[in-house]
């Protein structure tokens, strides 16, 4: 299984996503700074797989932390944890593992602080834990979704490189290939950061599943001409009306996958579920570095001066989407009912 980050003696581990497909390079944070660099930068990328790094970058720097009363090891915490919480705006799992080492904290904060630090340091190994079972289970709920035979388009990465490891969406195409169903991926590019030709392609190729990138404007011919048979998607943020926060383009496929008569899902753990966020409007975008447009590998593709909108993300309509997917079950519209439904609920059920 790839190993997207993980917890060591030495600190925390991640495979570079930057580097990948040409270079499988491994980075080692020894520093809770570090680790948010890593998260900011994009070593490590996908709302699952930044809440679990978020976690571990928490426990790294409890575990380094000088306090020595508890006082102290909170201030610290509160510290670690704002800046740890303004590395990537839109994906709701950075905040809800936040939120989850501090609950932790008063939980336990009436110990020693040595073991205060250790418990820390096991939710995060939890939380790592819980959240590739989390993917596993949501991969047999979504493989029954999935076609026979034939083709399946997903947008961006939403694999193991975004998870702990076995992935969201590709852990959904994941499942139906182990099930024995003969799918064949279309992987969008993803423009601008390539996570689908660069990530989503490179994963699959590992696993053996045929795969065939396209640009992103070729989704809607494939459509067209009958190739994709259903389109599962990972989200960033789902809002409790259904609306999906996924990465820029998303929207586009949505519309176009509801023009052509195709499924469209999610699939998502119950922690990217924000039942506090109405709508996908309340939803902050994150706008990256206007380089991600203007150079491709190092090379300036556009003229200088030339105004430039880099959005990470976009929001579709609930209206658009078929089925969202979580570890607990399948929800369907109405959203508000089946999410709410599932979100308070630890058995895996059809909503």
């Amino acid at each position: 299984m790839i190993q997207t980050l993980e917890w060591t003696d030495q600190g925390v581990r991640f495979i570079d996503q930057t580097k990948l497909p040409t270079e499988e390079i491994y980075l080692m944070c020894k520093t809770h700074q570090e680790v948010a660099d890593a998260i900011r930068n994009m070593v490590v990328r996908g709302a699952p797989a930044i809440g679990v790094a978020a976690a571990m970058g928490i426990a790294l720097g409890m575990k380094t932390s000088k306090a020595e009363t508890v006082g102290e090891l909170k201030r610290e915490l509160d510290q670690i944890s704002d800046n740890i919480g303004k590395t990537r705006p839109t994906a709701v799992n950075l905040f809800w593992a936040i939120r989850r080492m501090q609950e932790k904290f008063e939980r336990v904060r009436v110990r020693p602080v040595a073991q205060i630090k250790n418990e820390l340091i096991e939710e995060a190994k939890r939380m790592h834990a819980e959240d590739i079972a989390a993917n596993q289970a949501m991969g047999r709920h979504g493989a029954t979704l999935m076609p026979s035979d034939g083709g399946v388009l997903t947008h961006c990465n939403a694999g193991a490189l975004a998870t702990a490891g076995y992935g969201t969406a590709l852990g959904v195409i994941r499942a139906a290939v182990e099930a024995g169903k003969k799918i064949h991926v279309y992987a969008d590019e993803t423009r601008p950061f390539l996570q689908g030709s660069r990530l989503t392609a490179w994963e699959l190729m590992k696993d053996g599943i045929p795969t065939t990138v396209i640009s992103d404007n070729m989704a809607g011919a494939m459509m067209k001409q009958g190739k994709i048979g259903a389109i599962v998607v990972g989200a960033d943020r789902i809002a409790a009306n259904g609306d999906v926060a996924n990465k820029i383009g998303t929207y586009t496929v949505a519309v176009l996958a509801k023009e052509n008569g195709i499924p469209f899902y999610v699939a998502a753990p119950i922690s990217t579920v924000d039942m506090a966020c109405a709508d996908g409007s309340k939803i902050p975008i994150e706008q990256r570095n206007a380089r991600e447009i203007t150079h491709i590998a190092g090379k300036q593709m556009v003229p200088d001066g030339v105004s430039i909108e880099n959005p990470a993300f976009d929001v579709t309509p609930a209206k658009y989407v078929a089925a969202i997917i979580t570890e607990r079950g399948i929800a369907r519209a109405p959203f508000e009912e089946s999410l709410r439904k599932l979100a308070g609920s630890e058995t895996a059920v059809e909503a």
